[in-house]
């Protein structure tokens, strides 16, 4: 069960197409053909420990965010633009400027770091560091920018999740300690369902798709010359967000846009219902609006349902075409020796 502080309130994370992956590198011109829609300001943030609706100033500090995903690959892309009157990146610790990220993949909500962990009672502190802290949803401190550590700091007991190739970040900056300046960041996260101290094998990656949503904020900690931020901006309405999942906003994994989508596009998947008697279901995964679909299974037989089950009678290696029709024309969607009988 969750309750999120502004459900009305979604954002929205850009699909890329899968031939034009964003590539953490410092050039941030893969960013480009992400609409200003997707854009998150610092119009967006408060400063929550203020409880103040007062306007930040971006003269003070300034942050503009995109989001992004890829269909069928399970990371999320963030490009992140940020300028600043004091840029702190001196200390070795946590006393830094940190771009803060909290993720709950499948949106479980409820608390997720030791301290509220409702178990507190029953156990020693720190032995609740290893039973669920950091678990079913993650926050990443992101150093902006990184000097002589790691990139971020996971608050919780699965310091590997920000580790190569479950994380990976690229910076751009032309100022030291002290100097105002502009940052400019990209970075991909995986997110986790369920984030384990063991390690990947028995975690549980978020499955991202289409028009699904997740739980998500972020907060900046703004440090100048004192050991104690200056500011706590936040995109969730209450600073809870950092260590309870319920308090996120709800971002939603949007399709295509237009312009990258095309009009109609043959697609398919099928699964091995039964080996011994080669017994195949076919699945139209194709996008588009379409009204005819035309099977040719390779031996001979064809089929214009659109999910058709079909059963071969020896043992080959078939070529299997898919050939979809609509208002916007015909595509086709042949795979060689992908569909297998003994």
């Amino acid at each position: 069960m969750f309750a999120f502080t502004v459900p009305a309130k979604e954002y929205k994370i850009f699909q890329f197409p899968k031939n034009q992956i964003p590539r953490i590198d410092g050039d941030f011109s893969d960013w480009d053909m992400v609409p200003n829609s997707y854009a998150i300001g610092l119009e967006e943030l408060k400063d929550t420990r203020k409880d103040s609706l007062e306007k930040l100033n971006p003269k003070d500090y300034d942050i503009t965010v995109k989001v992004g995903w890829v269909k069928n690959l399970n990371r999320l892309y963030f490009y992140v633009e940020a300028s600043d009157d004091y840029w702190s990146f001196e200390d070795s610790k946590l006393a830094q400027d940190i771009f803060e990220l909290v993720v709950d993949g499948n949106l479980s909500g409820g608390p997720f770091i030791k301290k509220s962990n409702g178990n507190t009672k029953h156990f020693p502190y720190q032995a609740l560091h290893f039973k669920g802290h950091g678990a079913h949803a993650q926050n990443y401190h992101i150093f902006t920018p990184v000097q002589d550590k790691d990139e971020a700091m996971v608050w919780g007991n699965t310091p590997w999740i920000k580790e190569f190739p479950y994380f990976n970040a690229a910076y751009e900056y032309d100022f030291k300690h002290g100097e105002s300046g502009t940052l400019k960041m990209e970075f991909w996260i995986t997110p986790f369902d369920h984030a384990d101290v063991a390690g990947i094998d028995r975690s549980t990656v978020t499955q991202l798709k289409e028009n699904n949503l997740i739980g998500m904020s972020w907060c900046v900690l703004d440090y100048d010359t004192s050991k104690k931020f200056e500011s706590f901006l936040n995109l969730a309405d209450d600073t809870k967000m950092i260590f309870d999942a319920s308090y996120l906003n709800l971002f939603r994994q949007m399709p295509l846009e237009a312009a990258y989508n095309k009009p109609i596009d043959a697609q398919w998947s099928f699964i091995e219902m039964d080996r011994k008697q080669r017994w195949f279901q076919f699945k139209d995964d194709s996008s588009g609006i379409i009204n005819k679909w035309h099977w040719d299974f390779g031996d001979g037989t064809t089929s214009t349902k659109q999910n058709p089950t079909h059963k071969y009678n020896e043992a080959n290696e078939w070529t299997v075409i898919l050939t979809v029709e609509g208002p916007e024309g015909k595509s086709i969607r042949s795979k060689v020796w992908d569909v297998v009988t003994e």
